[in-house]
């Protein structure tokens, strides 16, 4: 029962404080943004751009993985390290470091041109907020679209119960990023089979070597191992991978 006086005393001491508590009173005040009354038409429009460009900041992860290179980075640098079985050589933010420079350097022409015709118009002033939207999306929309197969879109076209636009480009967005997404994740799984294939054979020779020397408690993977990093690094298989993952966006 010695754990109840704690809690005894301090109900004892909120119910004595509570009406002096009433005679307190609390000072009042108000939020501005920018030196301007939210209340008034000009500052509620700063308040609704600052909601709209943190909203924006929210979806960019979402938009820097679904809507660019770095889906079809990722998985076949994550196959790579698979078929190598170096378990966690090269580490997660190692790959995900990587994936990221190699999708700049990929989207740095679509940037460019977001930059050149949204973003530099309308923070000089020169053109609205929906001109400006559309205008960024443009080239994204244009680059999704470069790499997205005709089945892909169709099927999605469908699910949506959408009539088939007259140009490619007319399809909605909504559209266009899952289809982007599939076409992305078909492509990255065709190049990480062909990964796959190399590593696989040495595998399969190192087996059979120790299984016809009778060595069956030895796993053929601490010896593989040394032989698939060897023959990647005679290759210079950074280099070709890396080359390989450029060109196909080309």
């Amino acid at each position: 029962m010695s754990y109840l006086r704690p809690l005894f005393f301090t109900l004892l001491i909120l119910v004595l404080w509570a009406p002096a508590a009433d005679a307190i009173s609390l000072p009042q005040f108000s939020m501005s943004m920018g030196g301007e009354d939210v209340a008034e038409p000009e500052g509620l429009s700063s308040a609704l751009k600052i909601m709209l460009g943190l909203t924006v900041l929210s979806l960019a992860p979402s938009i820097l993985i679904l809507m660019t290179s770095f889906t079809r980075i990722v998985v076949v640098m994550g196959f790579l390290r698979q078929a190598m079985g170096t378990q966690q050589m090269p580490p997660n933010q190692l790959i995900i470091g990587l994936s990221l420079f190699l999708t700049v350097a990929v989207m740095s022409p679509v940037m460019q041109q977001i930059n050149t015709n949204s973003l530099q118009p309308f923070l000089n002033q020169e053109i609205p907020e929906n001109v400006a939207l559309e205008r960024g999306v443009a080239p994204l929309k244009a680059f999704m679209m470069k790499h997205t197969k005709d089945k892909d879109l169709e099927l999605f076209l469908n699910l949506n119960e959408v009539d088939l636009p007259e140009t490619r480009m007319e399809t909605p967005l909504l559209t266009v990023v899952p289809a982007f997404i599939i076409s992305e994740l078909k492509c990255a799984f065709q190049i990480g089979f062909v990964l796959f294939v190399p590593f696989l054979v040495i595998d399969m020779v190192v087996a059979s070597i120790l299984m016809s020397m009778g060595m069956m408690m030895l796993p053929p993977v601490m010896i593989s191992l040394p032989f698939k990093i060897l023959l990647f690094v005679l290759v210079d298989g950074w280099n070709l991978i890396v080359n390989s993952l450029m060109t196909s966006f080309q």
